[in-house]
């Protein structure tokens, strides 16, 4: 264990740019490498990325160890994770973080494989004890507990959840150390034939999110919701019972098997607020519930309640806030 120093981020790339949650990692490592007083790097691997290189620097990284190369523009699995495990071979990080995004948790587990080592998936917390140990808070249980967890092995690995850590403040004067790596390819690049959009809504970025639970009746009265979230400029979100009944997409589902959300105003229509559920979207500046259950759990997090039919309840505040932005 001793052979084992620093914390490493990987930054994870889509299209170019450099996923939003990789910044988030960069922020939340930095508090945990000055606590163990050394020092916090960034793997990155892409085509053409030396600026997106920079920007890590900018927030947070003291190294980039960074793989350019025209034949890794694409996230090549098989090749992404060679070039990484020989990194953190050669490297010794004590701690490896990866984003909880559909890449990071494909790549993770499979990098923890190859070095022996353990992976606590989905973390919505991590912290350090008096012994310098990665202590890693995850829900169990449908979110119903939350499990601390310690790692025996080295390095220690987590995927942490998208929009639950905090980024820097960008500092384009902020100093650090670029390394340049030769990437090997060891299977077949893939191809890419096509690429198709699974869909336009990015829930976790939205400001406003109005989200329906099993209090709907039929997948048609999802209209009413999307009336008040384009009236409001947002989008329209689920709880888990929806996507399971087919009626809306799994990208739209807040909660512990779906997105972490943290919008300026959530509206929850019909949603009774199980732990799951909670997990996902506590996190927002304000929260609006609507439930005809007085005794139901969500209105433990509103700011605001209203005890009603939501049928009735949100074509009049649709209708309302209509009359307000023409008049």
């Amino acid at each position: 264990m001793k052979d084992y120093e620093g914390l490493m981020v990987f930054a994870e790339q889509r299209y170019g740019k450099i996923h939003p949650v990789s910044y988030e990692l960069l922020g939340k490592g930095g508090e945990i490498a000055d606590k163990l007083h050394v020092e916090l790097s960034s793997v990155l691997l892409g085509s053409h990325m030396e600026e997106e290189a920079k920007e890590l620097i900018y927030y947070g990284a003291d190294k980039v160890f960074l793989y350019d190369s025209p034949d890794l523009k694409e996230f090549d699995l098989l090749n992404y994770k060679h070039n990484i495990v020989k990194l953190i071979r050669e490297v010794k990080p004590e701690i490896l973080l990866f984003g909880a995004t559909h890449l990071g948790r494909s790549l993770g587990p499979r990098i923890a494989v190859a070095l022996n080592t353990g992976l606590t998936a989905d973390c919505i917390g991590l912290s350090v004890d008096e012994e310098g140990s990665l202590i890693q808070v995850r829900p169990a249980f449908s979110g119903n507990i939350l499990a601390w967890i310690k790692t025996s092995t080295r390095p220690q690995m987590s995927t942490i959840r998208y929009k639950v850590m905090q980024k820097r403040e960008r500092d384009p004067g902020r100093k650090g150390e670029i390394i340049k790596k030769d990437a090997e390819l060891v299977a077949p690049l893939l191809t890419i034939v096509n690429k198709e959009k699974s869909g336009e809504v990015n829930i976790a970025e939205a400001d406003v999110i109005v989200c329906g639970g099993k209090g709907l009746k039929s997948p048609q009265d999802i209209g009413i919701l999307q009336d008040l979230a384009d009236l409001l400029g947002g989008v329209v979100g689920c709880s888990r019972p929806l996507v399971d009944d087919g009626w809306i997409g799994k990208e739209h589902q807040v909660g512990f098997s779906g997105n972490t959300v943290k919008p300026k105003l959530y509206i929850a229509c019909g949603v009774s607020g199980s732990a799951q559920h909670l997990a996902g979207m506590r996190g927002a500046d304000v929260i609006v519930a609507i439930n005809n259950d007085p005794s139901a759990p969500i209105f433990r997090v509103a700011d605001y309640g209203i005890v009603g039919d939501l049928y009735e309840v949100i074509p009049k505040l649709t209708n309302e806030i209509k009359r307000r932005y023409s008049s």
